[in-house]
């Protein structure tokens, strides 16, 4: 990045995945980032809490950070700010008013002190020697959702961050008319959000959605329990005032769920505190005046909504004549787990709604195809970078650019850590930067690799045996017979013989190390490792992971 006549472009996440958001603008001695999130890891990544970026190349040009900017406080923006503090001095962070109110709780929770985040609204102009940063209003499914225009000397960079295009929104309006006066003046490069690339039409309005909930609690007499993304504060705003409408009472459950009403009473974008009531309350109301707002949509074993469909809440027992909303969408991997806590509600003879029954109780808060068309025309870029997205959602959304009149040869998908270089003439790919994935680990970052994963891997599949080996290294010979217990592969007790077998193997792979070799104890448990592995494999079809314990006793 030695090249001070353009302006780079290039992601660290957020690239051939939905998920794990963060993007670099740099040029020359100055880099802004744009945002630090997390990508939540499939059902393979065995034991890992989060994935977030390999952030190599921030450490090697931590003189070059001017500050980390906030799209909105989605998990997948702002989720990784604490483990990028951990890591990098942050000199400032700029966050539109709920992020900033989200993030301040995050970091309180992992006790880690920074006083530096600065609220931005769509007034706010940044500037440093070479960028000048506005802001535009932006509709999504969070408020105070923005979209960046950073002024280069090498033309106007805009990222879209998450939006949709509401013409009747529960929150403010996208400032149109601000998209079409920037595409006016000239947009070079524009990065816009490609989650709903591959999904035609128009996104439906949030009060759609809101008459939808309306009908349900007009016609219902029972109680109604809602599980929706804690994150969705419009929704969470519209349930509440929904609620109070309909003279029904606000349960709230879930850790998460109750920051964010805590949040939103913070705000000011809930105001009346006596809908919300707490368990002790709720004796005194009727079931047709209850309403129970929870987090656990998307199946998580630990969330309120699993607890309540598994009979282990504490407070909460369905009851027959309950009804239970997911007024959310699957996000990708967790339809098995919704699936399982559905099938546990209907055994408890509740009726159960979801996004698929009624298709108006959700809707996305990202743009469809339609609404990624009219941004484009608004902005009118010279040249395209799909972001936010899988590879295939990156590739559709190029293809509507060229439907917009922007030149194929302008269009850059790209991958995490590949380059754009601006420059006054031209725009092109250059080198790479270091990218990749960092597991989470509980609060340990980055030291499980895939070697780590493979085995665990292993563990759950074929599971471990331990070999428990005394012997006196002096004279080169076993104490007593090698001892064998396992986890995960086989029952001890029942498999007596098939012990029997691996402990004289053991043995005699020791006697003969000891005949052919002068003793060495990493060589040993190596080589009973690199002979047991065919030899229970052979016996069992399986291939359990194998760990040698050797005591050394000198006699």
């Amino acid at each position: 990045m030695k090249n001070e006549k353009t302006t780079n472009v290039f992601a660290l996440g957020g690239l051939g995945e939905v998920g794990k958001n963060m993007y670099i603008i740099e040029h020359d001695t100055e880099l802004f980032i744009i945002d630090a999130g997390v990508m939540f890891p499939e059902s393979d990544l065995l034991g890992i809490d989060y994935v977030i970026q390999d952030i190599t190349y921030l450490t090697q040009n931590k003189d070059k950070i001017k500050g980390l900017i906030i799209t909105h406080g989605h998990e997948d923006h702002i989720g990784g700010i604490s483990f990028l503090l951990q890591a990098i001095d942050i000199p400032i962070i700029y966050a539109p008013n709920i992020a900033a109110a989200i993030i301040r709780h995050k970091l309180e929770d992992r006790n880690i002190k920074y006083d530096k985040i600065e609220i931005y609204d769509k007034e706010t102009i940044i500037e440093t020697k070479y960028f000048k940063v506005e802001f535009i209003n932006t509709t999504h499914s969070i408020p105070d959702s923005f979209c960046l225009v950073f002024h280069t000397p090498n033309g106007v960079v805009v990222t879209t961050g998450d939006f949709k295009f509401d013409l009747t929104p529960i929150g403010p309006m996208a400032d149109l008319h601000k998209m079409a006066e920037i595409g006016k003046k000239g947009v070079k490069l524009l990065l816009s959000d490609s989650t709903n690339a591959l999904v035609s039409g128009y996104s439906k309005s949030e009060s759609v959605v809101d008459e939808a909930l309306s009908d349900i609690f007009a016609k219902h007499l029972g109680r109604i329990i809602i599980a929706t993304f804690a994150s969705n504060l419009f929704r969470v705003k519209h349930i509440i005032e929904t609620c109070k409408k309909n003279n029904r009472k606000v349960l709230v459950f879930g850790r998460s769920m109750e920051m964010t009403i805590d949040i939103a009473f913070k705000s000011g974008l809930l105001t009346d505190k006596t809908t919300i009531i707490n368990a002790n309350e709720a004796k005194n109301f009727k079931k047709n005046e209850i309403c129970i707002l929870c987090t656990g949509s998307q199946g998580e074993p630990l969330a309120a909504l699993s607890r309540i469909a598994n009979g282990t809440h504490k407070q909460i027992q369905l009851i027959p004549d309950d009804i239970v909303i997911f007024s959310s969408s699957p996000i990708p991997g967790n339809a098995s787990s919704i699936n399982r806590i559905i099938n546990k509600l209907y055994l408890k003879g509740v009726k159960v709604f979801t996004n698929q029954e009624l298709s108006d109780i959700h809707t996305s808060g990202h743009g469809k195809t339609e609404e990624l068309k009219l941004i484009l025309r608004l902005f009118k870029p010279e040249y395209f970078m799909p972001m936010h997205g899988e590879y295939r959602m990156l590739k559709a959304h190029a293809d509507l650019a060229i439907e917009c009149e922007v030149k194929k040869e302008n269009i850059f998908i790209m991958g995490n850590g590949e380059v754009l270089s601006l420059g006054k003439e031209q725009v092109f790919k250059n080198k790479t930067v270091p990218s990749g994935d960092v597991y989470v680990d509980g609060s340990r970052i980055g030291d499980v690799g895939s070697v780590v994963i493979r085995d665990r891997k292993l563990m759950s599949k074929d599971g471990i045996l331990i070999a428990i080996i005394n012997l006196d290294a002096k004279n080169k010979k076993l104490l007593i017979k090698p001892n064998v217990t396992t986890r995960g592969f086989i029952l001890v007790n029942e498999n007596l013989d098939l012990v029997q077998k691996i402990e004289t193997k053991i043995e005699a792979t020791i006697t003969k190390f000891f005949q052919s070799n002068t003793y060495n104890l990493v060589d040993l448990k190596n080589q009973i490792i690199l002979e047991l592995n065919p030899f229970i494999n052979d016996l069992t079809g399986r291939r359990p992971i194998i760990m040698p314990v050797i005591m050394e006793i000198n006699e």
